[in-house]
């Protein structure tokens, strides 16, 4: 039996005006040319999409693709310029920092507000007042002003009114990047509870390890168009192209406009080939070649080598500042050898990323993806580490 939609977005587009002017005198003294200081930006355009009860939805996209504008349309925050949303059910959303707060009202006035925003009556907000207060985990400032609260103070009294509502729909926006870790991991097992229940959750989210960890379905958004809708996997290597691609437009564009003063050249795998990609065995020393270029002598530079999944989880980063090597600064090229012992990576595939920064780590040059690698292993076990294991059993 085919699950019941929550959620069907049709054909659905947003239009927002710019007006050139930035100030009331500007606009008043222009008041008869005003159309022509207009332009028209569309942030969205002709979405279709269809949400399934139970099912958890990740919205992804480079900065400005349209992630949030089209889970404001979803939520009923802002209205579409052309097309239809439905929904059912109970929804709660965590769109923006602070949204349904008032700053002049205590934390604990402000839960009341949120959950009668949310559709509770005041005897039910009572009931699950004291979880959460203890979810958020801020009893000490419940009967403070609010406009007195830190950002993570916030997020943390915005998700635990939220998810006491007994939502079927929760949308959930990059407000959770502001939660230290303690509370990203309280709110994820939330979630992943709530998954269990079979409710239905859309998050946007710039980290595609926490995408994979929770979405059954990515849908990837590129200039307000819906480019990708399917497997989770298949959505993040969509994703990884498309800042591969980005990335290549921005160094065309600093070729053209001028280069920095450095530049990585290229960071390789166990040779000086320039292959496509190169495989690794588990228990194999591994030998990275990184090749940069100084154009201008000015300041001590720094190598940045980091190695991270194809998912773009970082599984490790060193410096020659952490290792106390000094890099040569005369005019042209130069490589340095970093050779790992028996590195123990799981199998798997893995990007390695290049950059230089000055000493005082201010950024000079980034060559990222640099090149793709992978590791290959006979040995039981998943995961980004490999280790080699003896068992015994005993009987009692």
């Amino acid at each position: 039996m085919a699950s019941t939609s929550i959620v069907t977005v049709d054909n659905v587009s947003k239009k927002f005006v710019l007006n050139k002017h930035k100030s009331i005198k500007e606009r008043l003294v222009n008041a008869r040319s005003q159309q022509k200081h207009l332009n028209e930006f569309w942030a969205l355009r002709d979405i279709d999409l269809d949400i399934k009860a139970g099912s958890t939805v990740g919205l992804v996209g480079h900065n400005g693709s349209g992630k949030s504008t089209l889970l404001k349309i979803v939520g009923g925050i802002i209205e579409p310029s052309s097309g239809i949303v439905l929904r059912r059910g109970r929804m709660a959303a965590l769109l923006e920092l602070g949204a349904g707060f008032h700053p002049d009202l205590t934390g604990r006035e402000n839960v009341f507000l949120n959950a009668a925003i949310l559709g509770l009556t005041q005897k039910e907000t009572e009931r699950h007042l004291d979880a959460i207060v203890d979810f958020s985990g801020i009893e000490s400032f419940i009967d403070t002003q609010v406009k007195f609260f830190s950002s993570g103070m916030y997020v943390r009294l915005a998700f635990a009114v939220a998810v006491h509502v007994d939502p079927d729909l929760l949308l959930v926006d990059e407000v959770l990047a502001v939660g230290d870790e303690p509370f990203q991991n309280k709110c994820i097992a939330k979630i992943t509870e709530f998954q269990k229940e079979g409710r239905t959750i859309v998050v946007v989210s710039h980290a595609p390890a926490q995408i994979e960890a929770l979405c059954d379905r990515v849908v990837v958004l590129s200039k307000g168009e819906m480019i990708f809708d399917g497997n989770t996997m298949e959505g993040i290597d969509v994703l990884q192209r498309g800042y591969a691609e980005q990335q290549v437009s921005e160094a065309e564009l600093q070729r053209t406009v001028g280069l920095p003063s450095a530049m990585v050249r290229n960071v390789l795998i166990a040779s000086g080939e320039a292959e496509e990609e190169k495989t690794v065995a588990v228990g194999d020393d591994m030998t990275v070649s990184y090749t940069y270029e100084v154009l201008r002598d000015e300041r001590p530079l720094v190598a940045v080598l980091s190695i991270e999944t194809a998912r773009g989880a970082k599984v490790y980063e060193l410096t020659t500042k952490m290792i106390g090597q000094e890099l040569p600064r005369s005019i042209g090229h130069h490589t340095v050898e970093f050779t790992f012992n028996k590195p123990a990576l799981g199998a798997g595939d893995y990007v390695v990323r290049g950059g230089l920064e000055t000493i005082d780590s201010e950024l000079v040059h980034q060559l990222k993806p640099a090149s793709r690698f992978v590791v290959r292993s006979s040995l039981p076990g998943t995961g980004t580490l490999s280790m080699d294991l003896k068992t015994r059993i005993f009987s009692h």
